[in-house]
């Protein structure tokens, strides 16, 4: 491009009166196509708010985003591979209250540093976690489990995407406010996780809305209540736990929530952008309305604002997994 031509571009950005900051951002970023790395299996809330931000970013950048699935080692493999990547934008990465907070805690030795190995991007959505069980079970409200799980110490199972997760730390939770001896059934993901709760070879689980509202609605599981301080639109007839009329449960909070981060050292022009991107992908009646109706709710972020929350989650649920003694296993 000439010297000339140079200026017409500068002119038209400073004035605008050319292409939106975003497309004028294609002649330099993205190049080529984007990795998305996803932490856990497809199937589970991760996954599927992922698929969403990659196809919104295919039409944006007219650039493929390829979903990457690397499960394992509570999301330790996933956050490996992003960090062998260059800092070029071209690899980023879904992460969630697991992946970005508690696994901070969580594990003395992790192998990258949450807070100094990545730059934030955007949250891109809060997840009440519902509490549901087999119906199959001798108890139907949350006070008759607490009654049953003192009454039968370490009978009782409950199913979660794998240890570390927002499932495993939302349970060890209720369990240390309500004192019941639970047991912990970690898989490798949160689909099988409730397809063997569907099948009766755990007792319950809290997760996510998202992968559980079918067999909610079809009333295959039973939901005893949510996680969050609020009830959920699309589950109006669902308490809180906090409503429960468990004293120990009053004030009960344990949401979920999941946002973009890439590797530390990008520029902040490729940040801007994909903070643009991101929420040109969820802030859209379309996207609000799909999330809703799963359960979720949007939640769109600054750069600076989710690194702050990313901080103070992971002093929250810090003390938590000290206080519950929680273990990976």
């Amino acid at each position: 491009m000439t010297q000339f031509f140079r200026g017409i571009v500068v002119f038209l950005a400073m004035f605008g009166l050319g292409a939106s900051p975003i497309g004028l951002a294609q002649a330099s970023y993205p190049q080529k196509p984007i990795r998305l790395i996803v932490p856990f299996p497809p199937g589970g809330s991760t996954d599927i708010f992922s698929r969403m931000l990659g196809e919104k970013l295919t039409q944006i950048w007219k650039q493929p985003v390829i979903i990457e699935n690397k499960a394992g080692a509570s999301g330790q493999i996933a956050m490996n591979e992003l960090l062998k990547m260059p800092t070029d934008g071209h690899t980023i990465f879904m992460g969630h209250i697991g992946t970005l907070a508690v696994n901070a805690a969580l594990f003395k030795n992790l192998s990258y540093d949450p807070m100094k190995d990545l730059a934030p991007i955007s949250r891109i959505a809060l997840v009440p976690n519902v509490f549901v069980i087999n119906p199959n079970q001798p108890f139907k409200t949350i006070q008759e489990l607490i009654t049953y799980a003192k009454n039968n110490p370490g009978k009782l199972t409950y199913s979660s995407g794998g240890s570390g997760g927002a499932a495993h730390i939302a349970m060890e939770y209720f369990k240390l406010l309500t004192g019941t001896d639970i047991l912990h059934i970690p898989y490798k993901g949160t689909a099988p996780a409730v397809m063997d709760l569907l099948g009766g070879q755990v007792n319950m689980t809290m997760t996510g809305a998202p992968p559980l509202m079918q067999h909610i609605l079809g009333k295959k599981l039973n939901p005893l209540g949510v996680s969050s301080t609020k009830r959920v639109d699309v589950l109006p007839q669902i308490p809180t736990l906090a409503e429960s009329g468990v004293t120990e449960l009053k004030g009960f909070d344990a949401t979920q929530w999941y946002g973009v981060v890439v590797r530390a050292g990008t520029s902040r022009e490729i940040i801007d952008l994909l903070n643009q991107g991101t929420k040109m992908a969820f802030d859209t009646i379309e996207a609000r309305e799909r999330l809703r109706s799963e359960g979720a709710i949007v939640q769109l972020d600054t750069p600076e604002a989710f690194g702050a929350f990313i901080k103070a989650e992971t002093i929250r649920w810090g003390r938590v997994v000290k206080e519950a003694n929680i273990v990976a296993n």
